[in-house]
């Protein structure tokens, strides 16, 4: 499996596969649509409390980094639901949709659902 990490305001391509949204909360400004999600896992994404204390500036990276991989580590029976339901699938896209592509939460989502994949 391919697991890929795209901007959901990037326009649906047919090499993204089964297109996953991992926001807790719809992209601003986009319709259904034109995101063409095919399963919107809002139960691994940051918590509204992390999300809010990254987007108003009040931890790094760094720290931003740790406190979600102990929020997916907590929630680990979401993470393996999730790598379940796509496990049949040959390419799958993590859309989010913050404005970083470097800094944003799918990248360490794909690494605990590249770990759950490797236990089913």
């Amino acid at each position: 499996m391919e697991l890929k990490i795209k901007r959901v305001y990037e326009p649906a391509a047919p090499e993204d596969g089964v297109r996953v949204l991992v926001d807790r909360l719809w992209p601003r400004g986009l319709t259904k649509e034109r995101a063409a999600v095919d399963i919107w896992a809002k139960d691994v994404a940051p918590s509204t409390e992390l999300r809010k204390k990254w987007h108003g500036g009040g931890e790094t990276w760094e720290q931003f980094q740790a406190d979600y991989e102990a929020e997916l580590d907590a929630n680990h029976p979401a993470v393996v639901a999730l790598a379940e339901q796509i496990s049949g699938d040959a390419v799958v896209s993590l859309l989010f949709s913050v404005h970083s592509a470097e800094q944003n939460h799918a990248q360490f989502l794909r690494v605990a659902l590249e770990r759950a994949l490797a236990q089913l």
